[in-house]
């Protein structure tokens, strides 16, 4: 319970424009607290109208109110940090060494879990609630936080690459296909994708029963080597032969398999020699 009011209070000293704690809060006519440099540029951007208006509840004002540092505001964000608010915020979700850290967090980096195909830009869970709530954001494609986003920005024209030449074999932007890519046999990266998709499935497929080959054949050999492992044995058996009729008879029987048999013949020939040598030997 704690923690939820902490985070309450929290969240009622954020930027509803950078979402996070205010820095040099200032409070506008209608009531609402933004940070001085987020409302400065919010406005600075409606400077070509005669109106200005709040971020939040898009009240409108006439002429562009001044700005003044709200400082019992500020007293009361400094208060939150000293008190480890921000902190136990954070470090529930403090982006490590080796995590994908949200672009937006400008103090104490918090791990991002989404990435912005649209953005190209990482987010924590915090900065990524726009693209939940606002309707043209909503349309975004999101991703698993991703450090590699540069690498579908082509290089020569700063465009996400969501095309595929197949006759050069690699991705491009939609400025590449009319430019140095004109005529090339083109498809979406996404369409391309699901063909490279059936092909992987193709060649897995392929060396699975290659495996399954490999498998069938060492079973094989193992049984061949068994049977060369009996054979010994029954060699060494006959040379323990103390009776001369014995030895010569079984030694007869064995000599036809003074050069390796392939396997079949082996599995069938050496269980009847082994019995018969068992037999003449206990007499």
């Amino acid at each position: 319970m704690a923690q939820q009011e902490n985070q309450v209070n929290r969240d009622k000293l954020c930027c509803s424009i950078c979402l996070d704690l205010l820095k040099d809060p200032v409070t506008i006519p209608c009531g609402h607290s933004y940070c001085m440099n987020c409302v400065k540029s919010y406005w600075d951007e409606e400077d070509q109208k005669e109106t200005h208006s709040c971020p939040q509840c898009r009240q409108t004002f006439t002429p562009r109110p001044a700005l003044v540092r709200n400082t019992v505001i500020a007293d009361l964000v400094e208060e939150t940090k000293k008190t480890g608010l921000q902190g136990a915020k954070a470090d529930l979700c403090h982006a490590e060494h080796e995590d994908v850290s949200c672009d937006f967090c400008t103090e104490t980096k918090l791990k991002a879990v989404k990435s912005c195909l649209q953005c190209l830009v990482s987010y924590c869970e915090q900065h990524l609630q726009p693209h939940y709530e606002v309707a043209a954001l909503k349309k975004h494609k999101l991703v698993d936080p991703s450090q590699k986003l540069q690498e579908i920005i082509c290089s020569r024209h700063n465009e996400v690459m969501k095309i595929f030449c197949r006759t050069d074999q690699q991705c491009i932007c939609y400025l590449c296909s009319m430019d140095e890519h004109k005529g090339h046999d083109t498809v979406s990266t996404a369409a391309e994708m699901i063909e490279k998709q059936r092909e992987l499935k193709e060649r897995e497929m392929d060396i699975e029963k290659k495996i399954k080959e490999k498998e069938k054949s060492l079973k094989v050999l193992q049984q061949e080597i068994s049977e060369l492992r009996r054979r010994k044995a029954e060699l060494e058996q006959l040379s323990h032969t103390e009776d001369p009729t014995q030895f010569l008879h079984n030694y007869t029987l064995l000599s036809r398999l003074s050069e390796a048999p392939d396997s079949a013949t082996t599995a069938h020939t050496l269980p009847l020699i082994h019995t018969h040598i068992t037999l003449l030997t206990c007499f």
